[in-house]
């Protein structure tokens, strides 16, 4: 399978299966526990039915929108997501590249594999932080800082991971630390010697926001990961996003929330945005779809805050259904993700543009020539 024959996301899914070792596709692929979350963030999109206004003009389709204060071309964005030269050596550039030349917000992970400057010196499209907060809280003022320097337009405090989800795909298929996991895993990476050279060669699977001046990162004899799990702070409340709404100008997203409770503290707090995700069905098993939250946190605070629908985009037509249920946005992951696997840069930017001709053909098929009509009338749940 070629690049040139991938028609939609899952194509691009395949063709990431035959190009990554696989505990390395399976890390991008599962989810939590059972992965019932997982599987229902794509699922709850077809409880929902679009409802066409025919005999409509729509010779012209404006999907044109805001986020963050910014103009954007399309109303979707680049979900953080870590470590992405694990699944190519391009890596967040050409990601970062690829959703500028697509007219939309990129968003860096505190566990990128790039740094906060090296993603500013190539793109100057609109970038997000993604922020984890470290019980060292210099590290948090430092990425602030740098930020800042950098021209980032938002941060995203990630609220979902006191803790890591059982992610039991990794254990099965080696992408652990255990002596069974490491024999597995040598047995399948050595069918990808490329890919093997290039992280042994080239160490390109440095989470450098960290590790960058950070000795005891870098010297952490539990490695990496055991680091994260210890230095994560567990004691986060909504305080810490006052603190940090002081210490930053720009807009400033909560990540990882469902409920109207949450997003009105989130508010409160003095968040202009929330991210409804479930972490991708990788943390919390059982925890809602985030389009099925997306009609009652509108209903109640839309006037306050930017709404992000993050979970389970796989096609236009789910695009067209969350901003009708009331989202200002949706967020993809493993849609680039797989693309990025699949054909580097290339690959994200064919994936990128065929979501995208979904969405306006979908557009035009409900019979609404602008992102800013969509509405209720355009939707109805099934259930």
């Amino acid at each position: 399978m070629r690049l040139s024959a991938c028609n939609n996301v899952m194509d691009f899914r395949r063709l990431a299966k035959r190009r990554l070792p696989t505990p390395v596709f399976h890390y991008i692929d599962g989810g939590a526990d059972d992965e019932v979350a997982l599987a229902r963030n794509t699922e709850a999109f077809n409880d929902y039915e679009l409802l066409p206004t025919q005999l409509s003009d729509v010779s012209k389709i404006d999907l044109s929108s805001t986020l963050f204060g910014q103009p954007v071309e399309w109303p979707v964005m680049i979900a953080p997501t870590g470590a992405s030269k694990l699944f190519h050596g391009q890596g967040e550039p050409a990601v970062a590249r690829a959703a500028e030349k697509s007219g939309m917000v990129y968003s860096l992970s505190t566990l990128g594999t790039s740094t906060i400057e090296e993603i500013a010196a190539v793109t100057s499209g609109p970038k997000l932080f993604q922020l984890y907060v470290f019980k060292d809280r210099g590290l948090t003022e430092a990425w602030l800082q740098r930020c800042k320097e950098a021209g980032y337009i938002a941060l995203a405090l990630t609220v979902d991971t006191p803790v890591a989800g059982n992610r039991e795909r990794d254990f099965i298929h080696g992408f652990g630390t255990s002596a069974r996991s490491r024999v597995q895993q040598v047995a399948s990476f050595a069918r990808y010697p490329g890919w093997l050279a290039r992280v042994l060669i080239r160490n390109d699977l440095d989470m450098v926001n960290i590790t960058d001046g950070n000795e005891a990162a870098r010297n952490w004899s539990g490695g990496i990961r055991k680091y994260l799990d210890e230095q994560l702070e567990r004691s986060l409340t909504w305080k810490d996003v006052e603190w940090l709404r002081s210490r930053w100008d720009g807009a400033l997203v909560i990540k990882g929330v469902t409920t109207v409770e949450d997003c009105r503290k989130a508010a409160d707090a003095g968040a202009t945005a929330v991210m409804l995700s479930n972490h991708g069905g990788r943390q919390l098993e059982s925890a809602p779809a985030p389009v099925d939250c997306i009609a009652a946190v509108a209903d109640a605070l839309r006037d306050r805050l930017e709404i992000i629908c993050d979970g389970g985009i796989r096609r236009g037509n789910h695009i067209v259904k969350a901003l009708a249920l009331g989202a200002n946005a949706c967020s993809i992951g493993r849609p680039y993700l797989f693309a990025l696997a699949a054909g580097g840069q290339t690959g994200v930017e064919r994936s990128l543009t065929m979501l995208r001709s979904e969405l306006e053909r979908t557009m035009a098929l409900v019979g609404c020539n602008s992102i800013g009509k969509l509405g209720r009338g355009y939707v109805q749940s099934r259930r």
